[in-house]
């Protein structure tokens, strides 16, 4: 099995916090340093920054849960990390959250021990909503919810078409499908606006509803099945992929029959 996904499997992290740990050197198996893509096989001894990490296994209790965040929690697995999330939530089963959410900001953020889902919720690709409401210093003028919506030049990249709708005189929703730091943030400042309330209210299907701020609540079997990873088509057995060979007809040579290509 990958090293990291013996760590997210195992609950220590997601893959992607795996895949940051092992660059840093922070992980060793059998008491060497690892690197990306090692392997790790039976009996071989994992420490994530000198702690045993737990044999890879299915969680037999998997949790799958949503947070109300408060301003100032910061959305982080490092323990000494004043206001770390994981502390904060104190779950029975070791927990990390899915993706980030600023520590200025607060709203919505699911956290999981199963490391098979975050790939899912979070590749760019899937264009996953999330929902902000947003609170500025200034009145909203059509203009700013049209340069929102177009999409805005940043320094590093220009952010995607988005929806935006007025709510109040200085207060606005959002619903973005990328992740970039401090996205939205950036995206009032290039318009001369300051966010002073920032708090996300919906990850996709899930929404945050009346969750009190600072609470966290189980999320339902409907609300986990679309978290899932797809199901990959079974293969057919290499029996099943080989064309049929046909006997020679007596009397003669065998028909010649076109081969209908087959896709991979």
């Amino acid at each position: 099995m990958r090293l990291n996904k013996y760590l997210s499997e195992s609950g220590a992290c997601s893959r992607r916090e795996a895949d940051t740990y092992i660059s840093e050197g922070r992980v060793t198996v059998n008491g060497v340093p690892a690197a990306l893509g090692t392997q790790v096989n039976d009996g071989d001894e994992v420490k994530l920054d000198g702690d045993i990490v737990g044999a890879a296994r299915k969680k037999a209790r998997p949790v799958y849960i949503a947070l109300n965040k408060p301003v100032g929690i910061t959305c982080t697995t490092e323990r000494h990390v004043a206001g770390n999330i994981v502390d904060f939530v104190d779950h029975p089963e070791r927990v990390f959250p899915i993706g980030r959410l600023d520590k200025d900001s607060e709203g919505l953020i699911l956290l999981t021990n199963d490391g098979d889902i975050v790939n899912e919720v979070l590749r760019a690709e899937h264009n996953h909503e999330k929902e902000y409401v947003v609170a500025v210093d200034k009145a909203i003028t059509p203009a700013f919810l049209d340069g929102m919506a177009s999409g805005v030049r940043l320094s590093d990249a220009t952010t995607k078409p988005c929806s935006v709708s007025r709510i109040g005189a200085k207060v606005f929703s959002i619903v973005l499908t990328q992740g970039l730091n401090r996205q939205i943030r950036r995206m009032c400042e290039a318009f001369g606006y300051t966010v002073e309330a920032l708090q996300r209210v919906r990850i996709m299907h899930i929404r945050l509803g009346h969750l009190p701020l600072g609470r966290w609540r189980n999320l339902s079997e409907q609300e986990v099945a679309p978290l899932l990873p797809k199901a990959k088509p079974a293969q057919q057995p290499p029996s099943a992929q080989r064309p049929q060979q046909h006997p020679p007809r007596r009397g003669g040579p065998p028909p010649r029959h076109r081969q209908r290509g087959r896709r991979p």
